[in-house]
This record gives structure tokens, sequence and C-alpha cells, in this order.
């Protein structure tokens, strides 16, 4: 924080991302082990922490490279990434958290955190997002405090109350399904702020707009990782009482709103970063929808939280270039983007490609998973209904990518950005790992993931 030797602050930053490498690699070595009082190294901990892992070193980078660009002075690099390991180290927390308060302590710490990298710029715009992200996030965690205030009131005053999800699994069998049901209503309302699940996904548009775009990439990918984490948590604990029904009709509206609104806005839109901002909406419906349905849609919403996070990664990385290419984000003030910029063009090709599903796509493979579990579980309305937006999703941009690449009918002025292809190296390697995992599924990843949802009915 108070360092202002850009070499040291290297050195710095290398050393977090050593630790922060061999705290993951050791959890991995010791999944199931509870040895820290209110963590444990579980799957589905481990799944998103290694994620997290991967994408803060391109994160890093590209930082550094916005911020070379920008000719930020030493002291806000200082702020940027201090806010930055901050942000990493609460997510990390909430990954591994055992315990609900615990939980729910660190998810309000990615706000806090978060908020200086999205006021970074030091716009009104970006003020306004800040305040709007921090007071919307604010309440929703405290509706998630109150779900869980709900929560003990059910399990009522002679019980001796353990918060720890292990034993929350077993007191809350024996609890009245009204106390249940509003308290889970209380808990995913709050906690949808982070995953950008309807009704609370609203801060997360305004704070993809006005972050720096390495950051609009993390809010877009591991921190909704957070709220999708959270959700998961809390849906499994509720699974095995007599609201679950219940519970999937209320995450299968969410998730289908969700993709109705987005559908609603990619219409219109007209600025790229919320163009991708309510794609990331989209995508969290669909997950939330294969949570829902069950059986082989548990194993799809995280398998597809994982992709989603290097598609959506890569796409915000490449519009920081883009944005230095044209001087703008509005789609119409752009085109002829291909030739401009080959290296980078061809990313958002591939990433044109990845978003919509589109095989060798993984997120094909997810979908039709999803969409599988919706028809196995009967969910026939909501079925036809979420390909029916998704259509409108996929048209809108496809529509605008195609423009931007292609549409040759302005005089655009020269770019004065010199392209740097080495730039787009960390794009193509994630863009990568999302074909190849969509093809041939690392067997370590499977089983991880077969591990986080065996206890799901």
């Amino acid at each position: 924080m108070f360092n202002r030797n850009q070499t040291f602050r290297i050195v710095l930053l290398a050393l977090f991302m050593m630790v922060q490498t061999s705290i993951t690699i050791y959890a991995y070595l010791h999944i199931g082990a509870d040895d820290l009082v209110y963590f444990k190294y579980d799957a589905l901990g481990v799944i998103f922490m290694a994620v997290l892992t991967l994408l803060s070193f391109t994160t890093i980078y590209h930082s550094f490279v916005y911020l070379r660009h920008r000719r930020d002075n030493s002291r806000s690099q200082s702020i940027f990434f201090a806010a930055l390991i901050m942000l990493i180290v609460a997510m990390n927390c909430v990954y591994l958290a055992s315990h609900i308060g615990v939980m729910w302590v660190f998810v309000e710490l990615t706000t806090l955190s978060v908020a200086v990298l999205i006021y970074h710029e030091r716009t009104s715009l970006a003020l306004e997002a800040t305040w709007k992200y921090v007071f919307v996030c604010s309440i929703g965690i405290t509706i998630t405090f109150i779900g869980i205030i709900l929560l003990s009131f059910g399990m009522g005053e002679t019980v001796q109350i353990d918060f720890s999800f292990k034993a929350l699994q077993e007191q809350l069998l024996v609890v009245n399904s009204s106390w249940l049901k509003l308290a889970f209503l209380f808990i995913i309302v709050g906690f949808s702020t982070k995953m950008g699940l309807f009704p609370m996904h609203t801060a997360a548009i305004d704070a993809h707009t006005a972050a720096p775009p390495p950051i609009s990439a993390f809010i877009s990918t591991t921190l909704m990782n957070v709220g999708f984490v959270a959700i998961f948590r809390t849906y499994s604990l509720f699974a095995h009482t007599v609201i679950q029904p219940w519970m999937n009709q209320v995450l299968l509206w969410c998730g289908l709103i969700s993709i109705i609104v987005s559908a609603a806005y990619l219409l219109k839109v007209k600025h790229l970063k919320r163009m991708s901002a309510y794609s990331s909406i989209e995508h969290m419906g669909l997950a939330a929808i294969g949570l829902a349905s069950g059986g082989i849609g548990y194993f799809a919403a995280i398998f597809h939280m994982i992709l989603h996070s290097f598609v959506k990664a890569s796409a915000f990385y490449q519009i920081d270039q883009f944005h230095r290419n044209f001087g703008t984000y509005i789609i119409s003030e752009t085109g002829n983007y291909f030739n401009r910029n080959r290296a980078g063009g061809m990313v958002f090709l591939l990433v044109l490609v990845g978003i919509i599903a589109m095989p060798p796509s993984g997120l094909f493979i997810t979908e039709f998973w999803i969409f599988k579990a919706m028809f196995a579980s009967s969910h026939y309305i909501f079925l036809i209904l979420a390909l029916l937006f998704l259509s409108f999703c996929i048209y809108s941009l496809t529509k605008n990518f195609l423009y931007i690449l292609f549409n040759q009918t302005k005089d655009l002025l020269p770019s004065e950005e010199k392209t740097v292809a080495s730039e787009t190296w960390s794009q193509y390697f994630l863009l990568a790992l999302l074909f190849y995992f969509g093809i041939n599924p690392p067997a370590q990843m499977i089983q991880l993931i077969e591990e986080a949802v065996k206890y799901l009915p």
C-alpha cells in the first residue's frame, strides 16, 4: 500500500502469487481436511480457488498493461494493487469458508475491496457506479443477514445452534418449512448481488461498465463465482429438507428472468462493456437453472461457471486493447477491428464462438446438459422460454461482434495505439482452455465436480 518502487511492487506481487499458488496446490492435495477452524478444503472451494489463481496471474499482467498505458502515478498503482490483493484474499476465504457467518463476512469484504478498484479512474461515472455497487451489495448482504437470523429463529432457542455448514445440514431437517422458506429467500436474494442474478443484478452492470477492463474481467468471473459458491452452499444446506421443490421453483424463476432481462437489454445495448455485462447475467441465469434442475444440471452448473470464467476474462482483457485502439466503448463508433488489430480481432471472433455456445465451445456442452436436466425434470415451459430468449441473446451478440470486427461503412481515424500482439497471448491461452475442456475435460476436474455434487439429491 505504501510502497512507491515499481521493482519492489513486482517482487511483492510475485511473492503473493507464489503463496496463492502454493495454498491452491496444498488445498487440492488435502481435500477434506478441516484443520482450520472456520475453513475447509472441499472440492467446490478448490475448483474455484484454482480458477481464481489462474485468472489472478492474467489479471495482474493485464493490470500492469492497463496502468502503463494510463501513465498512472506510483501512489495510484499502490492503491490499485493493494485493493486487488485484498479482493483475491477475500474471495479465497469465501470459497473455503465452512461457516455461514464467516462466508457472509468475507462476501462483504469483497464489496469493500472491489469498490476501490471500480473507482480507480476517478470519473463521475466511476463514482456513481462505486456508490451504487456499495449501496446495493450492502443492502444485499444485510438481507442475507436477516435470512441467517430467521434461520436461527426457526431452529429455536432451546437448540445449541452451530452455524457451520456440516452442523446446519442436520439441524435444518427438523425446522418448520415456513421458517426455511423465509430464510432461503432472504439469503438467496442477498447473495444474488454477487452472482449477478435477478433480482439484485443491477449493481454488477454499472460496476462492469465503470471499472478498469482487467477488474471488469474479475467482476464478471471470479467475483460472480463468489456469489455462485454462496448460493450453491446455501442450496446444499436446504436440499435435503421438505422445501427442495419450492427452492427449485425460486431458482428457476430467478434464472429465467435473468435471461429475459439480458435478452431485452442486449437487443438495444450500445456500449461494449455493458453488452458483455448483460451476457454474464444471461450465463448466471443458466447456471441457476442448472442448479434448480438437478441431476446432470448440478454438474453442468459448476462446469458452466468454470468455462464462463475463461471466455469472459478473455473478452474483457481484449476490450482494454479495443478501447485503446478506438478511444471509445460505443459500438456504433467502431468497426473494421479485424483489419486494425488482427490478433485482437481473432480473439473477439473466438470469444463470440465461445460465448454463444457454438461447438466446439465447452459452453455448448454445459448448456446442452442444462437443457437435458430441464427436460428430465419436466420443466418444459421453462425450457421453451429459456431457448426462445437465448436466441435473442445470440442474435444480438453476433450482430454487435460482427459489426465491430468487419463493418467498413464509416471513415474511422487511424489508430494511434501501436498494436502489441503479445498482449493477446493470455487470451488465446484461456480460450484454448475453453475449447479443450469442452472436448476433453481433465479427469481431475471431473472428479472434483463429482465430489462437489455427490451429496445433492
